[in-house]
């Protein structure tokens, strides 16, 4: 290859050829090289455990593996930092404009994802030819590493669409390069990550001893979510829009959020939701944490193998939190979604322009364990009042002065970590039992039979916030605020129970980076977005240019880089990139 630039099918060959021949330098006798060591089930592990090292090691702060510096697209955060100009990439993101195929946060996910992938597919061909009988575990490991693989595959699919499947670990370096983005429709790619949860469902093990890997549970989970997103249909090679909505792919749904599967793992909802949030080890790994990446403090390592894919969301306080970024900020729109009536009940289709007044408004509880609010302690901790100054907003206000609380750590506590930024030992959560309630509600509506379950779904969810409150309990009289969520009564039509369905959803999952996601697999994006900024120019200068493009917006670009390097074998997305 002349060119210097690499397409994603010339890395992952490279790296499959790296990854198995720095293993056989490590093992081979005086320079000799033994293939045989390849087939030897005492060195699988020495390809497996760096499949799922490279999801620590590889992760980036600056457009991390947990999606939020992309989720700035969404309606529920700011980019936040110093201005437009800090991490000016991701404010062209945030308001849809300016968007460029060569710019570093398009090129840069996409080659550390397929890195992922073929770390999980330099295990599998070594696994392929593993004995079983000296290796019991063979189909097992497989299962990781294609649920690894899946993993991988559906990020890029969320963020891409149009993109190659490496789904043949045994393919030779050199064929990597007639991988095409065009091969199968958007519904068959769907389907490829599905078959690889599939396998992992049917071969995994209902508990695991080491808790960063997955198990059965977390296979169906994620074919859940992967039915989910693959019934909001979207196949017409001309526009990102829903054209159906397939009874099929939902009922796949309502298969795998069977409870049964996830109470067969120990699964279910924390007792209080900000549980879900917290960095003590008696937290950490909790009833509702299904899959979660692990992270470890005081390990033996110079800072432990801390989380520092979230150390430009931090506050920059004075003496305590020096150098952190403030990124990732509560929008105003995300705030004023957590008002309720004073019966706790969201406003849901009726005129509602108000925002948010801490001292005169109802607000579900899961709003105080989600914004840091001014007026109110910083993580809970009341040596830090948050106010309207610089301390809680690097851009004066630009950004607004609300302050993300479920990334962030008590800064008084042993678990906030300085290193090149602030990090934790805290886990994040990939797949949390909440959100395959949900996801299995969400099913049921559309499938039009199963609105009683979902309602109870729901409400079970509402119920959970009620009794959220170990850290709030004293809010109301300290601070003035007012309380209430409650539970829904009567029945609903299903377009009614769809929208307290999308309500739940963004209220729940706040600030976990599914909402600009689900817009899109909803077909809603641009209506919900262009809304969003003209409703927020007022009190966001940066909207005020803002547009979101229908049928271009939803996806980011194919980056250049890569389009350059396929031989031609690639094809831009839609929309006139």
């Amino acid at each position: 290859m002349k060119t210097t630039i690499l397409s994603v099918a010339a890395v992952l060959g490279m790296t499959f050829l790296t990854a198995c021949n720095d293993f056989l330098d490590e093992q081979k006798p005086q320079g000799t090289v033994d293939n045989e060591l390849l087939k030897d089930p005492q060195y699988v592990d020495n390809l497996i455990i760096p499949a799922y090292a490279i999801w620590i090691s590889a992760e980036d702060i600056n457009s991390s593996f947990s999606m939020w510096n992309y989720d700035v697209r969404s309606d529920d955060a700011y980019k936040g930092g110093n201005g437009t100009e800090d991490g000016d990439v991701f404010h062209a993101l945030e308001v849809s404009q300016g968007i460029m195929t060569t710019a570093w946060n398009i090129s840069d996910m996409w080659q550390r994802l397929y890195n992922c992938i073929s770390r999980a597919n330099a295990a599998l061909a070594l696994l392929d030819n593993v004995d079983e009988a000296t290796y019991p575990q063979k189909e097992q490991r497989m299962a990781e590493m294609r649920f690894l693989r899946g993993h991988g595959h559906f990020l890029l699919k969320q963020l891409y669409k149009k993109i190659p499947f490496a789904i043949d670990e045994n393919m030779a370096p050199e064929e990597y390069n007639n991988l095409k983005n065009t091969t199968y429709t958007n519904d068959e790619g769907w389907q490829i990550i599905a078959d690889d949860f599939k396998f992992a469902f049917d071969h995994l093990p209902a508990h695991q001893d080491d808790k960063g890997r997955p198990t059965r549970a977390a296979a169906a989970a994620y074919l859940a979510k992967t039915y989910l997103y693959k019934a909001y249909r979207q196949d017409n090679e001309a526009t990102h829009e829903v054209t159906s909505i397939s009874m099929e792919d939902l009922a796949k749904v309502v298969e795998y959020t069977e409870p049964s599967i996830m109470m067969e793992g120990g699964y279910d909802l924390e007792t209080d939701f900000h549980n879900n949030f917290r960095p003590e080890p008696q937290y950490e790994n909790g009833v509702e944490s299904i899959w979660a990446m692990q992270y470890s403090f005081n390990d033996g390592t110079k800072n432990g193998n801390c989380n520092w894919s979230f150390g430009l969301i931090v506050p920059n306080i004075p003496g305590v939190t020096d150098g952190g970024c403030d990124f990732y900020k509560p929008s105003q729109n995300l705030v004023n979604a957590f008002r309720t009536d004073n019966d706790g009940h969201p406003y849901i289709g009726t005129f509602n322009d108000k925002d948010y007044d801490m001292s005169l408004d109802y607000a579900d509880p899961r709003l105080f364990l989600t914004v840091g609010i001014p007026g109110l302690p910083y993580e809970f901790n009341r040596n830090y009042i948050m106010d309207k100054t610089a301390v809680w907003s690097r851009s004066n206000g630009l950004y607004g002065y609300y302050v993300t609380l479920k990334h962030n750590v008590d800064p008084d506590c042993e678990y906030l970590v300085k290193g090149g930024w602030w990090g934790s030992p805290m886990n994040h959560i990939v797949l949390r039992y909440a959100d395959v309630l949900l996801m299995r509600a969400e099913a049921l509506i559309q499938l039009g039979s199963g609105i009683p379950e979902a309602m109870n779904i729901i409400n079970r969810i509402r119920n959970r916030a009620k009794s959220s409150m170990g850290m709030i309990s004293d809010y109301e009289q300290l601070y003035g605020v007012h309380i209430a969520v409650e539970p829904y009564n009567g029945s609903y039509s299903q377009e009614e129970a769809f929208k307290l369905l999308q309500h739940e959803r963004r209220v729940e999952l706040a600030l976990e980076s599914d909402r600009f996601f689900d817009l899109v697999r909803w077909g809603e994006a641009a209506r919900v977005l262009n809304k969003y900024y003209a409703e927020e120019a007022s009190k966001c200068a940066i909207y005020s240019g803002a547009s979101f493009t229908a049928n271009k917006n939803e996806y980011l670009p194919i980056p250049f880089a890569q389009i350059s390097a396929s031989n031609g074998n690639y094809t831009q997305n839609i929309g006139g990139w």
